[in-house]
């Protein structure tokens, strides 16, 4: 699958260059990991949390987890042992002029949004990934939005009726927009049972899936839509 470059990825770079540490949360299979290896692979090193050995570590001996992968480290599916952000403020602090020496991701936004702000206030650049964008697939992902000033020649060119069409049925999540062998009804299908399973169930104890995912449809038939 080939890369796609995203908007963000500028604001990465300045943020590297000006924080300590970064926090980049948003959903799964939005592109987090392939960004950050993209835009870092060069200069950090890289571990992810979601390995089971990996997260043992990290959990047991937060000190020890951390001289192993010293920064600067993209640290992956961070929210899983979020007692490291303690060890990590002190890291930084021992090393005030360092500059995008951690960076940490996380899936589940509510578990890691408060602990990381909270925790390394003043020193944590605090960024959101979404699917992608129709500039992004085209290949132009800093076209100015027609309501931003700015030369007119760089505007995002409105989208065809079958662009429009093709990139709702598919989605923007690179793995189904980007691979036309993918179906998107199945790929979505999975991905509400997997998103239920690892991340919405273990954050919040839901015992009635079925109810969730009747939920789910309700939202998604509103979308666009006032909620009362």
């Amino acid at each position: 699958m080939r890369y796609v470059e995203r908007t963000l990825e500028p604001v990465l770079r300045q943020a590297a260059s000006s924080f300590r540490a970064l926090e980049v949360t948003g959903p799964r299979q939005a592109g987090k990991t392939t960004l950050l290896k993209h835009v870092f692979g060069d200069t950090h090193a890289y571990v992810s949390l979601d390995d089971g050995e990996n997260r043992r570590h990290a959990l047991e001996d937060p000190r020890d987890f951390l001289e192993a992968f010293s920064p600067p480290v993209i640290i992956d599916e961070f929210q899983r042992s979020p007692d490291l952000v303690g060890y990590i403020k002190l890291m930084i602090d021992d090393a005030p002029d360092a500059r995008g020496s951690f960076i940490l991701t996380g899936s589940q936004n509510l578990g890691v949004s408060h602990a990381v702000p909270e925790s390394l206030a003043g020193r944590v650049a605090v960024m959101r990934l979404y699917p992608l964008t129709v500039s992004e697939l085209r290949g132009d992902p800093q076209a100015r939005l027609l309501w931003e000033p700015g030369d007119e020649a760089q505007e995002s060119r409105p989208a065809s009726v079958r662009e429009a069409w093709t990139h709702m049925i598919r989605g923007w999540y690179p793995e189904v927009a980007l691979n036309a062998e993918v179906d998107p009804a199945l790929w979505h299908g999975s991905y509400l049972d997997t998103y239920v399973e690892r991340d919405i169930a273990e954050l919040r104890g839901i015992a009635d899936r079925s109810a969730f995912r009747r939920f789910v449809r309700v939202l998604a038939a509103r979308a666009g839509m006032l909620l009362d």
